[in-house]
């Protein structure tokens, strides 16, 4: 009989836009499953703590009664506190293990994408609600697909800025801070929708 597995690692603590008045700091989730649960099992996506807290509120709502854990207090510490970085990295690991071992939250399409894509909240609600071209496991799948390579490449060659309009309306307030492949990423997934029908 086999033995499921699902590890979830938060790490590599960034800080975007330093110096900038609207700097944030955003963790590297990797994932490694071969659970059934997982549509792709292996995936590296970047997220923010305010993602994270989206993320709680959404699971808490869908979970009903059942507690879902805690995240890491937030804190008026300045992004450069190396000791508050790991703290919060180790509580949103803690998060995440204990979340990935819920049934409920499994069964909860946001965590996926959450997980398994770089969308934005916004739009992983307009996925999850059925506003986008394509279905939840498109996504992940067209991500997981894209991203092959995706993390050597990034600690190689940094990514450079570029502007790209969809058509799709509710995406373009999402884009315009998204990595050029994960935008890339989205006009692939747009393109190929009216196929995967």
């Amino acid at each position: 009989m086999q033995m499921f597995f699902i590890a979830v690692r938060v790490q590599d603590p960034r800080i975007q836009n330093e110096g900038s008045w609207n700097s944030y700091v955003d963790y590297k989730i990797f994932l490694h499953t071969n659970s059934k649960a997982f549509t792709a099992k292996t995936s590296c996506v970047r997220r923010r703590y305010s993602e994270f807290v989206w993320l709680k509120k959404k699971l808490q709502k869908n979970a009903g009664l059942v507690p879902v854990p805690d995240l890491p207090g937030k804190s008026l510490f300045s992004f450069s506190n190396d000791d508050f970085l790991e703290r919060r990295r180790k509580g949103l690991q803690c998060f995440l293990d204990k979340v990935v071992h819920m049934t409920v939250c499994l069964s909860d399409s946001q965590l996926h994408l959450f997980l398994q894509t770089q969308l934005p909240v916004g739009h992983i609600l307009d996925c999850v609600q059925g506003h986008t071209p394509y279905t939840v496991t498109d996504a992940i799948l067209t991500y997981a697909s894209s991203n092959r390579g995706y993390a050597q490449a990034q600690e190689e060659e940094p990514a450079k800025e570029r502007s790209l309009t969809v058509s799709y309306e509710s995406m373009e307030r999402y884009t315009q801070d998204l990595e050029p492949c994960v935008c890339a990423l989205y006009l692939v997934i747009l393109a190929l929708a009216p196929l995967l029908k």
